[in-house]
């Protein structure tokens, strides 16, 4: 993998935590329980896709660096 894809996917990943952590606390009262609910469910899948993400580019930079040297 390239160090441009490693560091997209951390870039990405990063920008889906912030902005997926950003609508929960943006959510605002008023609606009914199942609306929180799915979207609890949508903030915790997509934050757990971007740790996957992450960790995919994390990866990617720390066996490019050893196969350099």
């Amino acid at each position: 993998m390239s160090r441009k894809i490693a560091g997209f996917l951390i870039a990405l990943g990063a920008f889906m935590v912030f902005e997926w952590v950003n609508l929960g606390f943006n959510l605002q009262d008023g609606h009914e329980t199942s609306f929180y609910v799915v979207h609890g469910i949508l903030i915790a899948v997509n934050i757990i896709l971007a740790i996957v993400l992450v960790a995919i580019g994390w990866r990617g930079l720390r066996n490019r660096r050893g196969d350099a040297g």
